[in-house]
Parts: C-alpha cells; structure tokens; sequence
C-alpha cells in the first residue's frame, strides 16, 4: 500500500529509524529551575507572570496549593514561602489580588456554552482543575481554618513583636519611605501624586472614559512648596446606582473647618453605611442640598493653586464627581510594603498621638478626619521621610492590630510563614483587610470575619459596579457572582451530552478502500497519528470503510488534515467526522480552540517514546522556552503513552519546535493543541452514553423545549452577557493586579479557576477542577 497525495503526487513512504540524541539527562529539571531563578534575577523584567513547573503532569490544583499562591502573592518573597506547584515572577510588581467568583457556574458551562464564553478562552494561557466545592468553598481556598481553643491560641501567639524600643535593627535604607522620597526633608511639590500616580490609583482624571461627567474644580495655578493645603474627607452610602455621598468636610491650614454638609443622594439609599459615615435615614430626611451644590460651593472656596489632601482621596473625588490636578494622599504618602496602606486611624495615633474614630462614637467624624489628614501632610513636610522610617510602623501596624483582637504580641514573620495561616489572618497581621462583595442572599463563613469588610448587594449588576469603586481601595478582595445552577437531572443530562460531543468530534469515518487493499497497513498509517480507542471495518456501504475513534481531538484532526484527499492504492479516499447535531459545528469550534491563548502556546506530538524526554532536553534549539513537557500515562498499567504535549512561553517558540521535530531528524507527527489536560481528566469522570453516531432528529414532543433556548434567561445568554461584563470589568482593574476567576460548580459538578496574574494585562493562568 503507498497513499499519495491526491493533486501533489508524491508517495508516503514508510518512515526510518529514527536518529536519537544522546542518552544523558543530567540535572534536566534542575537546570530548567536554574533558568527561571536567573530569569528572576534580571533586572529588566519588571512584569509580573507566572510559569507553571517543568514536567508537571497532574492537572488538578488542590485548596491548599491554591491558598499557596494567593498568601505569596498578597504578602510576597519576605514573609511566605514560595509556591510549590508554580511560579510567579515579580511578585513585587503586583499591588492588588482580586478573585472574582461565578458561583453556580462550573467546568460543564464553560464547555458547554465555549463559544459564549469569548473572553475567558482567550484571555487565559494556562488551565488546572480544582477539587470539588466543599460547603464553605471560599473560607478553603483562603486557609480559614475552624476558630482555634484558648490553649492552642496562646501557645501560637508566644513571642513578641518587634518594636520602636526593641534591639531589632532597622536598615532605614530599605524602608519603603527612604527608597522612594530618599532620607532628607521634602518639599511640597516633591509629595504631589504624579498623573501616572492618579491614573494607577483610580484617580478621577480630565478625558477619562468615566469621568465624563465629572466637574472639574478649575485650579489650575502654578503650584509651589507655599501653595494652601486643605484637608478633605467625604462620607458616602450606598444606592442603587453604587457609592454616593451623604457628607463633606474641608478643613484649611491651621485646623478651621471651612465647609461641612449633609448631602441628599441622587439615588434610592440601600445602606447607609452607618457604622462607617455615622449617617442615618433620620438625620437625611430635611436634608435638601444636592451634589451639585456643593461642587459649586467647593469650587468657589479653593484658590487656583489649591492642594487637597486626604486618605484614599481618589474615593472622595470620585464621589464627589470632581478633578482635581493637585492632591496628597496620606495613605500613599505614608509609604508601605508590598504597596499596602496604613490605616488613617492608626496613623493619627501612631504619628499624631490622637484617638479618632472611636468605637463609643456612631460612625467616623469627616471634620476630624479631615483635619487628621492635613496634620499629618504637614507632619511629614516638617520632620521628613528619616523620622517616619525611625518609628518602624510596620511593626507598631501588626502590633496594634495584635492588641485590638486581643491575642497578645506576637513575632509576626514566625506567625505568617506557618503553612496553615490563612490568607486572612495573614493580612490582619499586615494591618489589611480583605474585602468580599456579594449578593444578600448568599452567606459564608467570611462575612463573620473580623477582618473582612463585607459589601452585600440586591442584584449580580450591584454587585459589579460595587466592585469597579472598592477594589482598588483594599490589597485582597473577592467579588462572587450569584447564577441559578443547573438542576441535576439537567446536570447528568448535560455531561452525558458533552461526553459524546468530544467523542464524536474525536471519531472519523476514513474510505472507502478496495476489498484488496492491505488493512493491516492502513490502519498503522491512522495509529500514527495518536491513541486509538477503538478500530472498526464499516461493512455497511458499497466499499469499505474504517470507523477510527481516538483518545485526543488532537490525533482525529491531524488524520483529518494529513490523509483527507489522498490516493490510497490508485483509490482517493475521504476522511471525516461522523455528521450528528453535536459536531455540526465542529470545524468553527476546531478554530476557536485553536485560538484559545492556552493552545497557542502547545504542541501536539504523536510517536514519541520513553526516551524522548531526555532527548528533547538535549536540543537547545528545541527546549528554548519550553515551560512544561506534558507525558501522559496509562491510568492502569502507569505506563507512558506514544503522545505528549509540549508547552512553551510563545507561539513563535512552539512552531518553531515543531517545524523541528516534524523534520527529518525527528519525523514526528503534530500539530498546536486543541484541548487543554484538565478536559481529559473531566472528560474521563463523565460515564459514557451509550449512543450510536448519526443525525438524530428532535421528536415533536421536545420542540417547545427546544424553543426555549430563545429566552433571554436561558443560561447560553447569561454566559454571552457576563463573560462580557467580567471581560470589562477586568480590563478596569488598575495595573499590578492578580485576578482570579472561579467557576466552583457544586459537589456534582467539577469548578474552574481563571488566574490572571498581570502587571501590563497579560493573563497566563487558568485552572480548572
């Protein structure tokens, strides 16, 4: 048997022996290791990313691993160890983790509605499953553990903190404060934040898409070292349009309070925010004076070269709907680690030695915030950034916060580097809080937490514009979507229906053949292309033809590409999938993932062998970029496969190998991957339908159902709306963010992770379970 190419004529000869590389491996991981911690060490790469191990072949991330990642993302290098499933780069260059959750959403959606779900397939390069949801899902990928006994408490927090009178030296060089304004007194100006600065911060800025309708305060003077400080702080509610402002303090140089007002929200009042704004529905009901009035009034009241000062400003300016060019945020001037931020009432006692918002008081007062921000602008104008740095705040913030939970002092680095401190204490420790937005209905073990600041909202779209003001106020939040799930006969239905469709899509029908042509052979030629399943002679039709069904998209498409058209013995024959409703539209899903970011990246081989591996590694040529080798093993014997899959950090590196190994040195079968590690494993829990392929007709009984995808609530829809609705509110998010995306599912249901690490907006990470 010679198959030739039907219009090229050139005959497929049998392939030859293959030349092999040499047989030593030395130190192969360890000298890919070696490469990313010399990849770190350069100075140049200033963007956050992350790399998954070299040759990790399990695709399952567990609670605990994922608890890894976030604890060294959110506190970094010096306080928790590193990873051990990944690698994330530059971990200073991230300010922020957020994890958005799509709760009652699972791996099936995804899936099933792939083609709805455009931003999250192109968005994210890397994917891994996670365990299925436990009843607290959340408080398990933070490390929440259960409340600890007296005695286990007191024997964790022995020890003492480090403090301002301690023995424990302070390099003054490497305090955040000196590395970024130096060791002498600064002058006015030198405090001012940059445009860059205000646009990092989520500053209200003059052309900004939203801030069109923003006022701005026409102070446009030069400003010097002499130019009028004036304290500002703003108390808000919430509504049904978000954050509002309900009232305004501005106090000028020397402590006057020159402005103080109510203000009426434009919008239907959720919550008032009592505990925080001390502002109640009574004490707004007489209240008359809209926001537009006190922007007239505050522009009336600022000279040209005004600057306002005040803690997290840009939260203040922005309910105020207002630009203003010049402003001092103490809570920025007060420079931390891993770019976290002070509270302003621990500042004011910590530097001031004042009690502001007391607990016996309803609510902050704005005056007496206010007039704190100013002091402490002018306190550090007068004594510099060395008298700051010589108070050692960092240890007085975790100290304090120690005190105020009544645990005692205790060494805060022993504490946070223990393997199960959860995210959240860790964070408590920092003097941090995390931040958890989600819908009134639902509850979790978080909203209790004392150290989390819980924002619930009516509706999935409060929720979202919530999310888009509170995120860049706090290092670490997590916003849940809440989404009606699928019912479980739905569910079985569903996964049955998905399993069939990638079976299907991994079928082909091959022929036809003459009665005399030599089988044996052609059905060598179809193995080369990968796993084989099942091998079967279809009788049926005039002249015979062979049922092929592969293990791996990946082989069906290559044998679909390589031997469709083809002259088999003076015979063309045709190469196809099997036609059902499930594989209609398998040429436009074929290309779509194709161009899912995590694909692009991955090669498909076939041909393989137990020592292809340690040959591999041996080509530099070959292994340059290379992040993962993928070897996949038989489930019962443990044996490797004849397939693998390589992953690289480009596209342009992947087909460059692959050009190589399909040479004349490797004659090797491939092509870019179609289906990412995660889906075998899901795909492989699924039991099989016992279904014969062909076009199955809907009865009439099922038409009205059918129709029912039509609705506007029908779950195709809502991935479509919010794949695009999360897809904009992440390209909100401020640089140096790391976000997360959790599709949980429930117990009968696998859940999916998109992790975006990104410090310029390049997701790599995707993990699904």
């Amino acid at each position: 048997m010679e198959p030739q190419r039907e219009r090229a004529g050139r005959h497929l000869k049998k392939g030859r022996k293959r030349r092999r590389g040499p047989n030593m491996l030395v130190g192969a991981a360890e000298a890919m290791r070696a490469r990313w911690e010399l990849e770190e060490s350069q100075p140049e790469a200033k963007k956050a990313r992350l790399s998954t191990i070299l040759f990790a072949e399990n695709c399952e991330v567990t609670h605990e691993q994922l608890c890894e990642l976030l604890k060294y993302a959110v506190l970094g290098n010096s306080n928790v160890s590193k990873p051990s499933w990944c690698q994330l780069f530059h971990q200073n260059q991230l300010n922020n983790v957020v994890v958005f959750v799509l709760q009652g959403m699972s791996q099936l959606h995804f899936y099933r509605f792939y083609m709805e779900f455009g931003f999250l397939r192109k968005a994210f390069t890397h994917k891994f499953r996670l365990p299925p949801p436990s009843s607290n899902f959340l408080a398990d990928i933070i490390g929440l553990q259960k409340k600890q006994t007296t005695g286990d408490l007191s024997k964790m927090v022995e020890g003492s903190l480090p403090s301002t009178s301690s023995k424990v030296s302070i390099s003054l060089q490497n305090a955040p404060i000196i590395q970024k304004y130096g060791s002498k007194k600064v002058g006015l100006t030198r405090c001012l934040l940059t445009k860059e600065e205000m646009k990092t911060f989520n500053f209200p800025l003059q052309g900004f898409p939203d801030c069109e309708n923003f006022v701005p305060t026409k102070c446009h003077g030069s400003i010097t070292d002499n130019s009028p400080l004036f304290g500002l702080d703003c108390e808000m509610c919430l509504t049904s349009k978000g954050r509002e402002l309900t009232r305004i303090s501005l106090v000028a140089e020397g402590g006057c309070c020159i402005m103080d007002e109510l203000v009426k929200p434009d919008n239907k009042v959720l919550d008032y925010l009592t505990s925080f704004s001390g502002i109640t529905k009574k004490i707004l009901n007489p209240v008359t004076t809209k926001l537009k009035d006190v922007q007239r009034q505050l522009k009336a009241l600022l000279p040209p070269d005004a600057v306002l000062v005040g803690h997290s400003l840009g939260l203040d300016l922005r309910a105020l709907k207002m630009i203003h060019p010049y402003v001092i945020d103490t809570s920025l001037l007060y420079v931390r680690e891993q770019g976290r931020r002070f509270k302003l009432k621990f500042l004011a006692k910590a530097i001031l030695g004042k009690d502001i918002q007391c607990p016996d008081r309803l609510g902050h007062d704005a005056t007496e915030d206010a007039r704190t921000t100013l002091e402490l602008a002018q306190y550090f104008l007068k004594y510099g950034p060395r008298k700051i740095a010589e108070l050692n705040l960092e240890a007085l913030a975790s100290h304090q916060e120690l005190l105020a939970a009544g645990q005692g002092p205790r060494n805060t680095a022993e504490v946070v580097q223990q393997s199960n401190t959860s995210v959240l204490e860790c964070l408590d420790l920092m003097g941090q809080k995390l931040l958890f937005l989600t819908r009134e209905a639902e509850t979790s073990e978080l909203s209790s937490s004392r150290n989390c600041q819980t924002i619930k909202c009516l509706t999935n779209k409060e929720v979202l514009e919530q999310a888009r003001v509170e995120i860049p106020l706090f290092p670490f939040s997590i916003v849940q979507f809440s989404f009606e799930p699928f019912s479980y006969k739905l569910t079985e239905e569903m996964n049955k229906r998905m399993r069939s469709k990638w079976t299907e899509m991994s079928t082909v029908y091959a022929g036809p053949f003459s009665k005399n042509c030599n089988l044996r052979a052609v059905k060598r030629l179809f193995k080369s292309f990968g796993p084989v399943r099942s091998m079967s002679l279809v009788l049926e039709t005039h002249q015979p033809h062979l049922c092929i069904q592969y293990e791996v998209l990946e082989a069906a498409q290559l044998a679909i590409e390589s031997l469709d058209g083809i002259l088999v013995e003076s015979t063309c024959i045709k190469v196809q999938r099997p036609v059902t409703e499930l594989t209609l539209d398998s040429s436009t899903l074929v290309k779509e993932l194709e161009q899912d970011s995590e694909n692009r990246g991955t090669i498909y081989l076939s041909g393989v062998n137990q020592t292809f591996k340690e040959h591999l590694l041996q080509q530099s040529n070959i292994s340059l970029g290379l992040e993962a080798v993928i070897l996949p093993k038989d489930l019962k014997s443990g044996k490797q496969k004849k397939y693998c899959f390589l992953k690289f950090k480009t596209f342009g590196s992947a087909q460059r190998a692959l050009n190589i190994l399909k040479g004349k040195d490797w004659k090797l079968k491939g092509r870019h991957a179609l289906t990412p590690r995660h889906l075998h494993a899901w795909l492989r829990g699924i039991p099989p339908e016992s279904r014969t392929p062909g076009v199955r007709v809907i009865p009439p009984p099922s038409e009205q159902q059918a129709l029912q995808v039509l609705k506007v609530d029908h779950p195709k829809i809502a991935a479509w709306r919010w794949g695009r609705k999360i897809g904009k509110l992440y390209h909100s998010l401020s640089p140096g963010t790391l976000c997360l995306i959790l599709l949980p599912g429930t117990k009968r249901c696998s859940c999916l992770l998109y992790h975006l690490p990104l410090c310029q907006r390049e997701p790599v990470l995707l993990i699904l379970s």
